[in-house]
């Protein structure tokens, strides 16, 4: 008797292992950026399923741990399912990837990538100076990050005292977004003195993923200042543990968008005034051959000419195979909600600061990537067969 109970807990315990292992292979793990991760998962209206984890890591580690599977850069085990990205795909990385994990005719290849759009989003820039409202031209938000600008007298009348920068040291989506805005909009603006890298001679912006790399031997101005931690979080927490200090951070963590008192307008326009007709309507989804290519499926803004100046898209990176049909499908029913011509996730976005995708590239989003009819939808059987992520 002893032995038969001894040899039903043995089996027990073995099919209770085995149904832990199989809930862990079909739990859906992602991670990246942060400033969508509020939205994403940790707040009572996060857009994410129960089954589903986000890491924060920043822009630069989410890639990295989704191109190369790596869940250790997600502090976890198993697959990197997706990631959230404010950084787009580089032509290298899309390159590398395919040289690596999607060799055609490889039967252990992980298959094409899809990046798509998520949320629009402004990136603010919030300061911690008493005074009156602050409204920032070209020249003066130039100044400020080319470290030329160095006292508050520079840019406000009824305020004086250094400037201290503070930035993300990480790899960042929020950081490419800023620099892509100044590389476009400072190209006539005197940055002469600054210890800015040179183009053609002179010091110009460029767009960085990584803030530091703006500077001569990846080295900021000494008015500068790193985030005590990842994230946007820690940014605007360390703007405002000090007097004169000022950063960029996307607009979930800012109490109010519209208080000019500390998030500085840009261009005479507070972060909730990005104009949706002039600036996100302005590039339609790619079709025909054009949609082949996965970076053609990001829209980027320089220095739009109406409306909030400092603006672009938070991405999701995902396969379209998965050798986990569970987990497929839990893909599938989430990004059917986000992308649905309603717009399932709608209410949540504007309540985090955040602007919906236009009805259109959430239909042209759904109808090739997410159905799974579709020849480059979601574990299509005639794209997939038996390749993907593994389990």
């Amino acid at each position: 008797m002893y032995k038969c109970k001894t040899l039903a807990a043995l089996v027990a315990t073995a099919l209770l292992a085995t149904v832990g292992a199989a809930s862990a292979q079909t739990a859906v793990t992602g991670g990246g950026a942060s400033l969508p991760a509020d939205l994403y998962k940790g707040s009572s209206d996060s857009i994410l399923p129960a089954n589903f984890s986000y890491a924060v890591t920043g822009s630069g580690t989410g890639k990295k741990a989704f191109l190369e599977n790596n869940a250790a850069l997600f502090s976890t085990t198993g697959t990197v399912h997706f990631a959230g990205s404010d950084s787009v795909l580089s032509l290298t990385e899309l390159n590398t990837y395919n040289s690596t994990y999607n060799v055609s005719g490889d039967a252990n290849r992980y298959g094409p990538l899809i990046q798509v759009p998520s949320v629009a989003t402004s990136v603010t820039i919030p300061f911690n100076k008493a005074g009156s409202a602050v409204d920032l031209s070209v020249t003066q938000i130039c100044g400020i990050f080319s470290g030329k600008i160095t006292n508050w007298n520079q840019v406000s009348s009824d305020r004086t005292g250094a400037i201290q920068v503070v930035y993300r040291p990480e790899s960042s989506g929020t950081s490419e977004l800023l620099t892509r805005f100044l590389t476009a909009a400072c190209q006539n603006t005197d940055v002469a003195g600054t210890t800015l890298k040179l183009t053609g001679g002179v010091p110009k912006f460029s767009v960085q993923s990584t803030f530091a790399n703006l500077f001569v031997n990846n080295t900021v101005p000494g008015n500068f200042l790193q985030a005590t931690a990842t994230g946007g979080t820690a940014l605007y927490n360390t703007v405002y543990a000090a007097d004169g200090r000022i950063g960029y951070v996307g607009p979930d963590v800012i109490p109010s968008l519209t208080d000019a008192t500390k998030v500085a307008k840009v261009k005479g326009k507070s972060p909730d005034e990005v104009s949706v007709l002039a600036t996100l309507d302005t590039i339609d989804p790619p079709t025909g051959d054009a949609a082949l290519d996965p970076a053609n499926w990001v829209p980027v803004f320089g220095n739009p000419s109406e409306g909030y100046p400092i603006a672009g898209y938070t991405n999701l990176v995902l396969g379209q195979c998965y050798k986990n049909a569970t987990v497929a499908s839990n893909l599938r029913t989430f990004l059917l909600s986000h992308y649905s011509s309603a717009g399932g996730s709608n209410t949540a976005i504007r309540a985090h600061g955040f602007i919906p995708l236009t009805q259109a590239w959430r239909d042209a989003i759904r109808n090739r990537f997410v159905l799974a009819g579709s020849s480059a939808g979601l574990n299509n059987p005639g794209a997939c067969g038996s390749i993907g992520r593994p389990l």
